[in-house]
């Protein structure tokens, strides 16, 4: 009962920070609960997704396949409050603008938008809104399961930057500093065990999918996650929590590439 119980917080904890949901009263939040709560990532990832291929299959009833697939990024979109996409944005802005480690880590703390990262959100989102088009010719079970796996193995990725590297910056008020700091090899088993799952339950109902095709997505998604990882590494020597995020991003559209490629 005791291990239920912590369990319970974390997961809340996860929840608060990953989404704009609510969590119900007496959730104990402390540091140690935040740096626990990050294996809950891809369970949130679930979430995310199932409630975005909901949206897809309501709005592609009601309005066709063009609003459909808007309805689901918009759903993930204001689940998370753009957290990955904010995050992804923040790199590009200094990766992009800055040379130096300081001079990159002052440019992502900026709170402005710079034209880098206006670019990759525009190339972001219309690289989904592509994808899923292209994807949306296939049967409507496929398309749901899909989105549900992408959300939750896409999340799974920047779990791998956080159990191989370490946090790089200094600021104690940092929003991300205690759930992206570490993760060991037991939370990382238990973040593994919701993509297992979705990958089974995808496997054996698509209609159109391979059972080897399903797994290989594993594939893009981690090779995904040691590119941001050597790239990160090289730049700054290490990850910040908007490297997070736009592993994330970068994840979820290489997953979507892979499934287009599959059906050509």
């Amino acid at each position: 009962m005791k291990t239920l119980h912590k369990h319970y917080h974390l997961f809340f904890n996860a929840l608060v920070f990953f989404t704009r949901l609510p969590a119900p009263k007496g959730i104990e939040y402390s540091q140690q609960n935040s740096q626990l709560a990050n294996r809950y990532l891809p369970w949130i990832g679930i979430l995310i997704g199932c409630s975005s291929a909901l949206s897809f299959v309501i709005a592609e009833h009601l309005f066709g396949v063009a609003l459909a697939i808007l309805a689901a990024i918009l759903t993930s979109i204001l689940l998370t409050g753009a957290l990955h996409e904010d995050g992804l944005a923040d790199c590009a802005d200094g990766f992009g603008g800055g040379w130096e480690k300081p001079q990159i880590l002052a440019i992502m703390k900026d709170s402005q938008l710079g034209s880098y990262g206006c670019i990759a959100l525009l190339l972001a989102l219309g690289m989904k809104y592509i994808t899923l088009n292209n994807l949306a010719n296939i049967a409507l079970t496929d398309i749901t399961l899909i989105i549900i796996l992408t959300h939750t193995l896409s999340r799974f990725s920047p779990l791998l930057l956080i159990y191989l590297d370490q946090y790089v910056r200094a600021d104690a008020n940092s929003k991300a500093r205690s759930m992206g700091r570490g993760i060991s090899f037991g939370g990382l088993s238990f973040a593994a065990l919701p993509v297992l799952i979705v990958l089974i339950l995808t496997a054996i109902n698509s209609d159109i999918f391979s059972l080897t095709a399903v797994w290989i997505t594993l594939v893009p998604a981690v090779l995904t996650a040691l590119a941001c990882r050597r790239y990160f590494l090289k730049r700054i020597g290490g990850y910040t929590g908007d490297c997070l995020g736009a592993c994330q991003q970068l994840s979820e559209l290489s997953i979507y590439l892979y499934l287009c490629w599959l059906i050509t």
